[in-house]
C-alpha cells in the first residue's frame, strides 16, 4: 500500500512534466497530463479506502533528517477522509478536464502543470505530518491556485481577483505560521505527533492565542464571514474544472487543519471555543446564502453558496466542541460526524454543479443567467445532471445533502436539551436560522436552475448552444452517482465516519449507530431516525409508475396539442419571462439593510416626457463588508505606507546605520532572554 501511495505523487509529477516534454501537439499533451492527475487520483482513492477498510494508519519518512525535522507523510483515518474527498473529485475532474480544455484554453500546457502541481500540493497538505513542511505545502497550494485565478489576466477583473486573493491567503498564513510557532514553543519540535503528546502542557493563555490565530487563518481560507472576501472573485476568475477543485477540496484542507488543531494540538477543549464557531458558521450559512441569491453569474453564485455550506461545517465542529466540553461525548461525536459527512458531500454537489457551469460556458460563452435559458431543450443531460446538484445541494430527499443537513439539524436541537439558560437560548436560534438558511439555498437554485436551464433562450448564443461532449457528460454522471449513492450508503458512511470522530474523540461516539441498523442513521438514543434507502427507492418508484399510468391512460383518450395560454397575447416572447433580478426582488427588499441596493435609471426623449425613446434600468447591490470593514482599512494601511516612506531617503548610510540599530537591538533582546 506504501507502493501505492507514493505511486500517486509519481504520476501527478509526471502529469505535471508531460507538458514539456511533449512535443508540439497541445491538445494531445494537454490530455496525457490530465489523464495522468486522473491515474494518481485513482491511486489516491484506493490508499484511502484502504485505510478505511483496515482502519491501520501507515506513514512514509523521507530518509534523512532536514533542519525542521524529517518530512513525513502519514496517513490516518482523518486524513483518509480528505484524500477520499480529494481523490475522487479530482478523479472526475481529469476526465472532465479532457473534454472541457479540447477547444477553449489556449494554455492548456501550462494550465496541465498547474493542476497537477495543484492536486499535488492539496495532497501534501493533507498527509504532512510535519509544520513546517505542511506550510510549504500549503504555500505552493496557495500559488498554484493563484495561478488559476489569473490564467486570464489580460482582464482587468482576473488581476483583481488575484491579487486580491494573493493579499487575503497570504495574511490567513500569516496567522497560520504564528499558531504553529506557538505549537513548537511548547513541544520543541514541529512534528505533529510531538504537538499531540505536549498537548496538556500548554498554557491556557497561549492555547486560547493559538486557537484564534488558527481560526483566523484557516477560516480565511475556508471563505469563512468576514474573511470571505477573496473566495467569490477568485472561483469566478478560475477556470471551470479549477474551480470544482477550489470549492471542492482547497476550501476543505482548511476544515482538516482545523480539526487537527482543535481535537489534537490544543489538549483540553473550551466551551467558548464552540461558541465561537457557532455564531461564524451561522453568520456564514446566512449571509453566504443571501449574496448567493442575488447573484446572477452562475459561478459566482456557487462561490457564494460555497461560504454557506461551510457555514454548515462550522455549525458540526461548533456544536461537537460544545458537547465535548460540556461532556456529551456522544453528541459531540455524532456532531463530528455531520460536519465530515457534509464536508464529503459538499464536494461531490458543488463539483458537479460547477462541472455544469463550466458546459453551459463552454457552449454558450456567457455566464450571465440573463443572457441563459432553455437550455434543458439544446443540453439535455447537462440539464439533468446539474438538476441533481441542486436537489442535493437543497437539501432535498433523498439526496446526499438532506442526509448530512438532517444530521446538522439533529445535533442543534440535541442542545436545547442540556443544563443551561445559555444553551436553551442559544441552540433554539441557531436551529431556526438554519432551517431559514436550508429554505433560502432551495429558492437559491431554483432561480439558478429554473433561469438558466428553463424557459425560453434570452439571447441567440443560448438558441444555438450544443450538448457537452462525452468526456464532460461522463465526469457530471459519475459525481452524480455519488450524491446518489452517498446517500443510498449513509449508514455505512457514517459509520466509517464515527470511527474517524472516536479517534478525534478518544473512541467516545463509537455508540452513536444502533446496533444491525447500518442502512439507518440515527441520533444518540435513538433521537431521530432516516433511512435514505427507502426515499430512493421510493423516488425510483413514483415516476415508473407514473409513466406506466400515463401511457395506459393515453391510449384510451384523443390526445390534441395545442399552443400554450398566453393570457390574451398573440405571443410570448423571452423578454416577459421571469428574469433571474425579478425573481430575487423581493428578498432585495426585505433585506435592503443588508444589501444597501443601488438603482439608477436612465431615460432618453426628444425633449418631452411623452415622447421617450429609450429607457435604461440598473440595480446592484453595495459590497457590505469590503465597504465597512475592508476599504477603511486598506485606506489606514495606505496612509501609513505613505509615512513609511519618509525614511527612504535613498542614502546608503542611512540604511547601514537601520541595519546596525536593528542588529544592535537583536542582540539585547537575545541576552535578556
Amino acid at each position: 500500500m506504501k507502493t501505492l501511495f507514493l505511486l500517486q505523487f509519481i504520476f501527478y509529477i509526471f502529469g505535471a512534466l508531460i507538458p514539456a516534454l511533449s512535443g508540439k501537439n497541445t491538445r494531445l499533451a494537454s490530455a496525457a497530463s490530465h489523464l495522468a492527475a486522473g491515474i494518481g487520483s485513482m491511486l489516491g482513492l484506493a490508499c484511502a479506502l484502504f485505510v478505511f477498510a483496515s482502519g491501520i494508519p501507515f506513514e512514509w519518512v523521507f530518509p534523512g533528517e532536514g533542519v525542521f525535522g524529517n518530512l513525513t507523510l502519514r496517513l490516518d483515518r482523518l486524513s483518509a477522509v480528505f484524500l477520499f474527498i480529494l481523490s475522487a473529485l479530482s478523479a472526475a475532474v481529469s476526465i472532465y478536464a479532457v473534454g472541457y480544455l479540447k477547444d477553449h484554453h489556449r494554455d492548456a500546457r501550462f494550465l496541465g502543470f498547474v493542476y497537477n502541481s495543484f492536486i499535488c500540493s492539496m495532497a501534501l497538505v493533507i498527509t504532512a505530518a510535519n509544520a513546517f513542511y505542511f506550510l510549504l505545502s500549503w504555500e505552493v497550494m496557495a500559488l498554484t491556485s493563484y495561478m488559476f485565478v489569473v490564467m486570464e489576466h489580460e482582464q482587468k477583473e482576473s488581476r483583481r481577483a488575484g491579487l486580491l486573493y494573493f493579499v487575503m491567503t497570504h495574511l490567513g498564513t500569516a496567522f497560520l505560521m504564528i499558531a504553529f510557532l506557538a505549537l513548537f514553543l511548547n513541544a520543541g519540535s514541529f512534528e505533529f505527533r510531538d504537538f499531540q503528546a505536549s498537548a496538556s502542557a500548554l498554557a491556557p493563555a497561549w492555547k486560547n492565542a493559538v486557537f484564534v490565530c488558527a481560526l483566523i487563518g484557516l477560516g480565511t481560507k475556508a471563505g469563512m464571514i468576514p474573511l470571505h472576501i477573496w473566495l467569490p472573485e477568485a472561483h469566478t476568475q478560475a477556470p471551470s474544472h479549477a474551480s470544482a477543485l477550489m470549492s471542492g477540496v482547497m476550501i476543505k484542507t482548511a476544515i482538516y487543519a482545523l480539526l487537527r488543531f482543535l481535537f489534537q494540538f490544543l489538549g483540553e477543549i473550551e466551551a467558548w471555543w464552540g461558541g465561537v464557531i457557532l455564531c461564524a458558521g451561522i453568520l456564514s450559512a446566512l449571509i453566504g446564502i443571501l449574496y448567493a441569491l442575488m447573484e446572477h453569474d452562475l459561478k459566482r453564485l456557487l462561490a457564494y453558496s460555497s461560504i454557506e455550506n461551510m457555514g454548515i461545517v462550522f455549525l458540526g465542529i461548533g456544536s461537537s466542541l460544545f458537547f465535548a466540553a460540556s461532556g456529551r461525548t456522544a453528541w459531540a461525536g455524532f456532531a463530528l460526524i455531520a460536519a465530515l459527512f457534509h464536508s464529503v458531500n459538499h464536494a461531490f454537489f458543488k463539483g458537479l454543479l460547477f462541472l455544469g457551469a463550466g458546459s453551459v460556458f463552454s457552449a454558450v460563452h456567457c455566464r450571465d443567467m440573463e443572457r441563459l435559458g432553455g437550455l434543458i431543450h439544446r443540453m439535455p443531460a447537462t440539464a439533468a445532471f446539474f438538476l441533481t446538484g441542486c436537489v442535493a445541494i437543497s437539501a432535498l430527499p433523498p439526496l446526499n445533502g438532506f442526509v448530512s443537513e438532517w444530521m446538522t439539524l439533529i445535533a442543534l436541537f440535541a442542545g436545547m436539551q442540556f443544563q443551561g439558560l445559555a444553551a436553551r437560548f442559544f441552540f433554539p436560534i441557531l436551529a431556526s436560522l438554519f432551517g431559514f438558511a436550508g429554505a433560502l439555498a432551495a429558492m437559491c437554485f431554483v432561480k439558478a436552475f429554473g433561469i438558466t436551464f428553463l424557459g425560453s433562450p434570452r439571447s441567440s448564443e443560448a438558441a444555438q448552444a450544443r450538448e457537452s461532449d462525452g468526456w464532460m457528460k461522463a465526469a457530471m454522471a459519475v459525481l452524480s452517482a455519488g450524491c446518489v449513492l452517498l446517500s443510498a450508503g449513509a449508514g455505512w458512511t457514517a459509520g466509517i465516519l464515527s470511527r474517524v470522530a472516536a479517534d478525534l474523540l478518544e473512541g467516545a461516539p463509537a455508540d452513536f449507530l444502533p446496533s444491525g441498523q447500518s442502512v439507518c442513521v440515527s441520533g444518540p438514543a435513538e433521537m431521530g431516525r432516516f433511512m435514505p434507502a427507502a426515499g430512493l427507492g421510493l423516488l425510483a418508484v413514483l415516476p415508473i409508475s407514473l409513466w406506466i399510468w400515463r401511457r395506459l391512460r393515453l391510449k384510451q383518450l384523443k390526445v390534441r396539442t395545442g399552443p400554450n395560454w398566453d393570457c390574451g397575447f398573440s405571443r410570448i416572447t423571452d423578454r416577459m419571462q421571469y428574469s433571474a433580478t425579478g425573481y430575487s426582488k423581493p428578498l432585495r427588499r426585505i433585506f435592503s439593510f443588508l444589501y444597501q441596493p443601488l438603482r439608477r435609471v436612465e431615460v432618453e426623449d426628444e425633449g418631452h416626457v411623452l415622447l421617450r425613446t429609450a429607457q435604461r434600468f440598473e440595480s446592484r447591490i453595495r459590497p457590505l463588508f469590503e465597504e465597512v470593514l475592508y476599504r477603511p482599512l486598506a485606506r489606514w494601511i495606505i496612509g501609513l505606507s505613505e509615512k513609511a516612506r519618509q525614511i527612504q531617503t535613498g542614502h546608503i548610510q542611512l540604511y547601514l546605520s537601520y541595519i546596525l540599530l536593528t542588529t544592535i537591538i537583536l542582540v539585547l533582546v537575545v541576552r535578556l532572554l
